[in-house]
C-alpha cells in the first residue's frame, strides 16, 4: 500500500506539474489556477469515492450472495439428507462466496437427478402395477428422495420386472397347452376369460395373481376332461373288445375298425 500511495503521489505530482505549466503557458491568473486546482482535487476526490463505493458495494454483493447460498444449503442439505457444509474459517469473502456457490449448483444438480430417477422409476412402477395389478410402491412424490430410498425403489422394480417374466413365460406355456387340449376336445372357448387367453395378445392379458391361478386351473380342468375321456374311451375299446370276441370277428376287420 506504500508503494501505491507513493506511486500515486508521483502521478499526481507530475499531472498538476504539466498542469501548472500549461496553465501558465496559457496566461492563466493565479486566482483562476486556484480554482482550478481545486476543480482538480474534487475530481480526484470523487474517483476515489466512487471507486471505493463500487468495491464497497461488490462487498456487500458478496456478503448477501453468501448468505443466500448458506440458506439455499441448509435447505438443499435438508431436502437431501446430508451434513451441513462447513466452509474454511480461514478463507477470503470471495473464495467463501465461490465455494458455497459451486457446493449450491451441486446440490442443485444431486435434487434434479434424483427428483428425475424417481419420475423414472415411477413410470416403470405404475407400467409394471398395470401389468402384474399390483399397488404402487410407497413413497412421498413431493419429497426429494434419499438415495436408500431410490435404492430400494429399484430393487422393488426390479423384482417385479423378475415376477412379470416369470408370469409371462408361465402365461405363454400354459396357453399353449390350453389351446392344444381345446383343440383335440373339440372345445370353443365360451367365457371371457377363456376368450382373453385364446384371443387375447400376450402383451396385454394382464399377469394378476389371480388370472394365473384361473389360468392354472383352466389348465387342470381341461386336463381333468382329456383324462375323463381318454377313461371313457378305454373302456369302451375294452367293451368293442369283448363284443368282437363275442361275435368271433376276424382279426382283419378288427385291425380295420381299429
Amino acid at each position: 500500500s506504500e508503494v501505491l500511495a507513493a506511486e500515486a503521489a508521483s502521478c499526481l505530482n507530475r499531472a498538476m506539474a504539466a498542469l501548472r505549466d500549461i496553465w501558465e503557458e496559457i496566461g492563466i491568473p493565479e486566482e483562476q489556477r486556484l480554482e482550478r486546482t481545486d476543480v482538480v482535487k474534487q475530481h480526484i476526490k470523487s474517483l476515489l469515492d466512487m471507486m471505493v463505493a463500487e468495491e464497497e458495494s461488490l462487498r456487500e454483493r458478496l456478503l448477501k450472495s453468501i448468505a443466500l447460498c448458506r440458506k439455499e444449503l441448509d435447505t438443499l442439505c435438508s431436502e437431501l439428507q446430508l451434513g451441513l457444509f462447513e466452509t474454511e474459517e480461514k478463507s477470503t469473502i470471495l473464495q467463501m462466496e465461490k465455494n458455497l456457490r459451486m457446493r449450491v449448483e451441486e446440490l442443485q444438480k444431486q435434487k434434479q437427478d434424483r427428483k428425475q430417477e424417481l419420475k423414472a422409476l415411477q413410470k416403470q412402477d405404475q407400467d409394471l402395477c398395470d401389468i402384474l395389478c399390483t399397488a404402487p410402491f410407497s413413497i412421498d412424490s413431493g419429497a426429494v428422495p434419499s438415495l436408500e430410498d431410490l435404492d430400494s425403489y429399484r430393487r422393488h422394480v426390479a423384482s417385479l420386472n423378475t415376477l412379470k417374466e416369470q408370469r409371462r413365460e408361465e402365461f405363454v406355456n400354459n396357453k399353449r397347452q390350453i389351446i392344444l387340449l381345446m383343440e383335440e376336445l373339440d372345445h370353443t372357448p365360451d367365457t371371457s376369460f377363456e376368450r382373453d387367453v385364446v384371443c387375447e395378445s400376450e402383451e396385454l392379458f394382464c399377469l394378476s395373481k389371480d388370472n394365473i391361478v384361473a389360468l392354472q386351473n383352466l389348465l387342470q380342468q381341461l386336463e381333468a376332461r382329456r383324462a375323463l375321456n381318454e377313461a371313457v374311451c378305454a373302456e369302451l375299446r375294452a367293451r368293442i373288445v369283448v363284443l368282437w370276441e363275442r361275435l368271433q370277428i376276424p382279426q382283419e376287420e378288427r385291425e380295420s375298425s381299429a
